[in-house]
């Protein structure tokens, strides 16, 4: 195993409950164990799938990957649909992400907030705070923000305070959108650890980020209509 792919899965490793993923899903007590032998995780997951006579799915330390029945290969890298082109595996890491641990937006404007979109941002990061903007006025959408305080200390406050205020959505627009800090207590229960392991292991390294439902990621800002263009794709 190379050493990049192993530094990696280390450097996204998260506890089982902190994800998405609950109860131990593991098809195969077998293959857990030499994925945990040969790469140092511990699988959260190990599903068969009936892509390529049988693939092995395996989700640890935050990532996706494969492997046959007997862990004798591990494949790092996205299955692609051959018919409709269709990421299978990036749709599979965002159905899986923690999203108890983001920011939940509800914009009905006429339909249900059907639409989903992630966004990973730094409170003191201006193209987030221009981001943020365009997402208020993003018609039919669910919207999920993890907040990632990668830019300075005073972003790391900030975070804390946004995710202990009793309306979450309201103290971080009252920031991103009306520039009034938050304040009250910084003093609870945060995801802001995991969501930084989460963002390393998703190779977020800045902010904004944001992730379409296909898997498709785009690095840095786009305004709203770009940003319908490419639900609309998905």
């Amino acid at each position: 195993m190379q050493q990049w792919m192993m530094s990696v899965l280390a450097a996204a490793v998260m506890s089982v409950g902190a994800g998405a993923v609950g109860a131990q899903e593991i098809a195969s007590p077998a293959l857990a164990k030499v994925v945990e032998s040969q790469l140092g995780v511990k699988p959260q997951r190990i599903v068969k799938t009936p892509y390529l006579g049988g693939l092995y799915e395996i989700y640890a330390g935050g990532q996706l990957f494969y492997s046959d029945e007997k862990g004798s290969v591990f494949v790092f890298g996205s299955l692609v649909d051959g018919k409709t082109h269709r990421n299978i595996t990036a749709e599979q890491q965002l159905a899986l992400l923690p999203l108890q641990d983001a920011i939940k937006r509800v914009n009905g404007n006429g339909g249900n907030g059907k639409r989903t979109l992630i966004t990973f941002e730094d409170p003191n990061c201006g193209y987030c705070k221009k981001l943020t903007k365009e997402l208020v006025n993003l018609k039919d959408a669910t919207v999920y923000t993890f907040l990632v305080p990668i830019l300075s200390e005073d972003s790391l406050v900030k975070s804390k305070k946004i995710w202990c205020a009793p309306d979450r959505l309201k103290a971080f627009d009252d920031w991103m959108v009306n520039g009034k800090a938050p304040a009250g207590s910084d003093n609870c229960a945060n995801p802001l650890e995991r969501n930084s392991k989460l963002a390393q292991g998703l190779g977020v390294s800045g902010t904004p980020a944001i992730f379409f439902p296909n898997g498709e990621r785009v690095p840095g800002y786009m305004p709203l209509d770009k940003i319908e263009k490419a639900l609309k794709g998905n």
